[in-house]
């Protein structure tokens, strides 16, 4: 976001959050149905977190979203899923908003240093005070209209690792090198707009749901394609 432009952004925020909040509204219905029956079910049991990301309220968290210099794409791609990114955190996590350091001042430190692309996730961190950092590299991006309708199939991928910045080590999946997240629905029916906010808070929801106890009916929604047998979704 360019210096000036905050009135435009902050509208941009607040639209982004109505139709965020329509769309989490939508991958959760039924939810409040089973809950009102009183009667605890396997359906709310909860998914453990990988990792705890509550906890000490001094703790400063970047998120930090890249992508390829070849991926083009028809809005900010970064600035999209690093705010709903940072929602999820709040408002699922448990994340206090002052713990996050915001895409505004990252955007800063992207345009003042000449050399920002050479420095590590853990380097960039360092940079902006953060304690940890949650680092999201968008691999993929597909959005596209159905013939002369106002319908669109989209797709989204990331892979994503958390950093702890004092030891300069990766401490998010243990297993793995890093965790893939893959979003993919084959209609959206409300046209583009509303069709790229679903992509990007699917894939906000899909990686925030492994930092905190998440409920099982709620942990694998309908457009999450990152399981086994989705490597060949088609696109």
């Amino acid at each position: 976001m360019e210096p000036g432009d905050t009135k435009i952004m902050v509208l941009k925020i607040q639209k982004l959050k109505v139709l965020s909040t329509l769309v989490a509204m939508a991958f959760c219905s039924g939810c409040g149905f089973v809950g009102a029956l009183g009667t605890p079910t396997p359906y709310e049991s909860e998914i453990a977190a990988e990792y705890e990301l509550v906890g000490d309220e001094n703790r400063k968290i970047l998120v930090l979203v890249e992508q390829p210099a070849w991926l083009s794409t028809d809005a900010n791609l970064r600035f999209y899923l690093t705010e709903l990114i940072n929602e999820n955190l709040v408002r699922n996590a448990e994340i206090g908003p002052k713990q996050l350091i915001g895409y505004r001042k990252l955007s800063e430190q992207r345009r003042s240093r000449a050399n920002f692309s050479e420095l590590s996730p853990v380097e960039i961190g360092e940079t902006l005070g953060a304690n940890i950092v949650l680092f999201v590299m968008i691999e993929d991006y597909r959005l596209s209209g159905m013939g002369e309708t106002n319908y669109y199939k989209g797709f989204l991928a990331a892979q994503s690792v958390l950093f702890d910045v004092a030891t300069n080590r990766k401490v998010w999946p243990e297993s793995a090198k890093s965790r893939a997240i893959r979003v993919g629905f084959e209609v959206e029916r409300q046209g583009r707009e509303v069709a790229f906010i679903r992509l990007v808070n699917a894939l906000a929801h899909c990686l925030v749901r492994y930092f905190y106890d998440c409920p099982w009916g709620k942990f694998k929604i309908a457009d999450d394609r990152s399981g086994v047998g989705w490597e060949n979704w088609e696109r």
